[in-house]
């Protein structure tokens, strides 16, 4: 079976995109092995301490080469992905060694897809973004944009993501569609 990295970029206790990557890890049950990446713990990018490389960064790399596929669910704020993430790529996007002049990194060529979950946007500015960062990271997006959920205003109050047959119908095939391409 595939194995498939979850990032998720929010570190919010009831996180609407972590109840999302839950709904998706249960489509994905029986076609792949999924984990998710664990990344609280990494630090602000900086230059100065890039070499020798921190150990939860080296560690979120390691997870990162060893999946066949990574899935990236992202909240949106002001209609971008969230610093957290975005650090988080940064890093990872970075060469192994600090002697490559290819920049080659754990991410480039990873089959990469996105989500995310927001308000009436759907996350929409942020899996633009996200979508069009990945590319430019060299990763092997898979399904453009991804899937957005829209939240209702009862979500917001209850902290519950409510997913309509039509939302799983539309992961269901970005599943299939990323399955297939890894």
């Amino acid at each position: 079976m595939k194995k498939i990295l979850i990032m998720v970029g929010s570190f919010r206790k009831n996180s609407f995109n972590t109840q999302l990557a839950k709904a998706v890890e249960k489509i994905l049950e029986n076609k792949a092995d999924v984990s998710y990446l664990e990344y609280a713990d990494v630090p602000f990018f900086n230059q100065d301490f890039e070499f020798p490389t921190p150990e939860s960064v080296l560690k979120a790399r390691s997870q990162v080469m060893s999946a066949d596929g990574l899935w990236i669910f992202t909240p949106e704020y002001n209609y971008q992905i969230p610093g957290v993430l975005k650090n988080l790529l940064d890093w990872l996007s970075r060469p192994v060694s600090q002697n490559d002049t290819q920049r080659n990194s754990v991410l480039k060529n990873k089959p990469v897809t996105v989500s995310g979950v927001a308000g009436k946007s759907g996350a929409a500015g942020a899996r633009k973004n996200l979508s069009a960062l990945t590319q430019s990271m060299r990763m092997n997006l898979i399904g453009g944009e991804g899937s957005g959920i829209s939240l209702d205003g009862a979500a917001w109050s209850t902290d519950v993501l409510n997913l309509s047959e039509e939302n799983i119908e539309m992961l269901k095939k970005q599943v299939e569609l990323f399955i297939e391409a890894i």
